[in-house]
């Protein structure tokens, strides 16, 4: 049976050595989140066996999602639009703790994992960026901007969620 065109993006990002430098860079501080055994223990979920990061993640991904489908209704009232607002802010306030639990999780993986890991990285920081954006454009009385910045910032998350969904399952295996 041959791959999808998905599994194998992920197989050349596996094997892309062109993203070693990018590794490298992100390795020394993302080795200094484990290098502590009682963080390392944390980020692990050896409390509970699920690692954070798998939990962060639905933060900001629900508020910017949820934001989005407010969005969806322009004849909104005013509490509606203040509340993809704020929405949207509680999304960009979760991104970090969801980053800095993800990073964790990298600096335990694999060579291969890495490269996607960095990928990964880079479409949600992208996304979280726009995100930023769409807050900005909001709060400043410009609605549809804001809108449409939150639209493209939802699509990269999907991209990105669909390389973190990938790096999960193959590390779960």
């Amino acid at each position: 049976m041959t791959e999808n065109v998905f599994l194998r993006t992920m197989r050349r990002l596996e094997n892309a050595d062109r993203l070693d430098p990018a590794v490298r860079a992100a390795d020394p501080l993302a080795g200094r989140l484990v290098a502590d055994r009682r963080l390392r223990r944390f980020f692990r979920g050896d409390a509970t066996g699920i690692p954070p990061h798998v939990i962060a993640k639905d933060v900001p991904f629900g508020a910017w999602f949820m934001a989005i489908f407010l969005d969806f209704f322009p004849d909104a009232d005013a509490g509606a639009r203040r509340a993809a607002t704020r929405l949207v802010a509680l999304g960009v306030v979760a991104a970090t703790p969801t980053g800095i639990s993800g990073w964790a999780e990298w600096a335990r993986a694999d060579r291969g994992t890495r490269r996607v890991g960095v990928v990964h990285a880079a479409v949600n920081l992208a996304a979280t960026l726009i995100f930023v954006a769409s807050w900005a454009a909001r709060t400043r009385d410009r609605h549809r901007l804001g809108v449409g910045l939150a639209r493209a910032g939802g699509a990269l998350l999907i991209v990105g969620g669909f390389l973190g969904g990938y790096m999960g399952r193959t590390r779960r295996r």
